[in-house]
Parts: C-alpha cells; structure tokens; sequence
C-alpha cells in the first residue's frame, strides 16, 4: 500500500504515472525524459511483462515541478499515442481514492 508524503507546506504531491501497451525499447525513456523536463522526481518504478505487453506503474514526487498536473497529463498522454502506448497520470490522492477497498 503506498502511503503519502508530506511536504514542507503539509500537501502530498506525488503522482501516480501507469503505462500500459506492446513492450518496445524507449518506454521508460520516454516516460522518464517527460517528468525530468518538468522537473518531477521519480521516485519508485513497478513493471512486468505480460506476454508481450509492458503494464509499468511509477511513483513521482511533483514538489519542485515547474507544471500543472493537467498540462503534464497531457504530455505524457501525447508522448504515448507518439510511442504506440497508454500512459496516464494522477494525483496520489485521487488514486488512493479510485482503487480503495
């Protein structure tokens, strides 16, 4: 379960980041390369390979980010039509949310 971290200002504000399509080279990059240009920290990754299917999930921290959550959800879901995949982001909070017991 994952827990939630606290910043200076008493505000969680990690991000939840999951990419789901066919396994090819540059997934991660890709990913990766999108949160460093907008200064969010990765700070755990979880993936696996279903058959041929990459199902990946990251743990961001968007503390010292320099954009809105909405415009880098956009990013990473214009890179990953780009890159043949579905990526998705959202707050923690929010993710907590959806897949509680």
């Amino acid at each position: 379960m994952l827990t939630k971290t606290i910043t200076k200002n008493g505000e969680g504000n990690r991000i939840i980041v999951t990419v789901i399509g066919p396994d090819k080279v540059g997934i991660i990059a890709t990913v990766a390369q999108v949160l460093a240009d907008n200064r969010i920290n990765i700070l755990d990754i979880s993936q696996t390979i279903l058959q041929e299917f990459l199902v990946m999930v990251m743990v961001a921290d968007m503390d010292k980010s320099t954009g809105d959550m909405a415009a880098i959800k956009d990013k990473l879901a214009e890179r990953g039509r780009e890159i043949g995949v579905r990526i998705d982001a959202q707050h923690e909070d929010v993710f907590n949310f959806m897949h509680r017991i």
